[in-house]
């Protein structure tokens, strides 16, 4: 293999008819161990090297599950998407998969593997934001939000008091211990914080969940991390609702840049497949603009809060009978 080739595999979902997992293929990449340290110098050393790296284009990807293999290419950015069916019926759960990169003679450049989640036959599914929703993370504000980053590390970043509690009640809700209800994290962070932002969330013990975020960036564009289009989010999250039209969805977001109007509209496209919807307030000269979006929502029948607090999103969900 090629010690300076490297394949990052992401982790993906879907059910037997339809099964979706990401990743990238670099050419070089900075090594990227985290230590978590109160060091201002180490925590941006290490923030650095997340955006440090060479994409590979145009370069032969396989996957393997069990028995069947695919093969795809990834895109100018490095970056590859595999969907595809099952040949056989996939039990609920997370199940591994490998994918390799090969050149043109058929050698493995490098492997990497990852986890595809199968979620059990469940009432509920959730879908929520990432900054200022979950984390503290001051997106509105591009100098505020880089300053999180630099001075923080995953075990030191701050989550929403109770955001944690009530995301582990609503994954459990309605379900058995062993079947818990999908978690789906869309944010406007790129790919490159994806270790990052899986170690957060494991830290402050938030489900565990498949994470859609932002097209990758280098180093020269550290400075518009988290920026992408309204469009972009909306289309993560409507692929998610096609992959389970059988599902009910639930919607996390803030107040901060445009998850309400996000929100809305996908619930005046799919108002039957969406159960509620929760804003956290962020930004209080919003409210009157966010009030008007929820009541929108409220007219297709879909259960809208406005929030400051989790604990008041928690005596919501509860008195809707989202949680037990």
């Amino acid at each position: 293999m090629n010690k300076s080739v490297s394949v990052k595999v992401y982790h993906g979902y879907g059910h037997a008819h339809n099964l979706v997992v990401y990743g990238h293929v670099f050419k070089r990449k900075a090594k990227t161990q985290q230590v978590y340290s109160n060091n201002l110098f180490v925590n941006i050393v290490h923030l650095l090297k997340l955006f440090i790296l060479k994409p590979y284009a145009s370069v032969e990807v396989r996957l393997q599950f069990f028995d069947q293999t695919i093969y795809n290419k990834t895109e100018g950015d490095g970056f590859f998407k595999f969907e595809w069916k099952a040949e056989h019926d996939v039990p609920a759960g997370w199940h591994f998969v490998k994918v390799e990169a090969v050149d043109r003679n058929g050698k493995v450049l490098s492997a990497g593997e990852g986890k595809v989640y199968v979620p059990h036959i469940t009432q509920y599914a959730f879908i929520s934001d990432v900054d200022d929703t979950v984390m503290v993370s001051h997106s509105a504000t591009i100098g505020r939000r880089l300053r999180e980053l630099f001075i923080k590390n995953p075990h030191t970043r701050k989550t929403f008091a109770d955001a944690a509690s009530h995301y582990q009640q609503l994954a459990l809700s309605h379900t058995e211990a062993n079947q818990p209800n999908p978690f789906f994290y869309v944010s406007s962070s790129e790919w490159n914080l994806y270790d990052y932002l899986l170690e957060t969330f494991k830290f402050n013990k938030l489900p565990e969940g498949a994470f859609l975020l932002n097209t990758l960036k280098r180093w020269k564009d550290l400075v518009k991390t988290g920026k992408t289009g309204h469009e972009g989010k909306l289309l993560r999250v409507m692929r998610i609702l096609d992959a389970f039209p059988n599902q009910k969805f639930v919607f996390f977001g803030d107040n901060s840049q445009q998850d309400p109007e996000i929100y809305s509209a996908i619930v005046e496209k799919y108002p039957k497949n969406i159960e509620a919807v929760y804003i956290r307030n962020i930004r209080p000269e919003r409210e009157k603009q966010t009030l008007a979006l929820l009541a929108k929502i409220k007219d297709k029948q879909v259960s809208a809060c406005l929030f400051n607090d989790s604990d008041e999103a928690i005596e919501h969900s509860k008195s809707i009978g989202l949680i037990q």
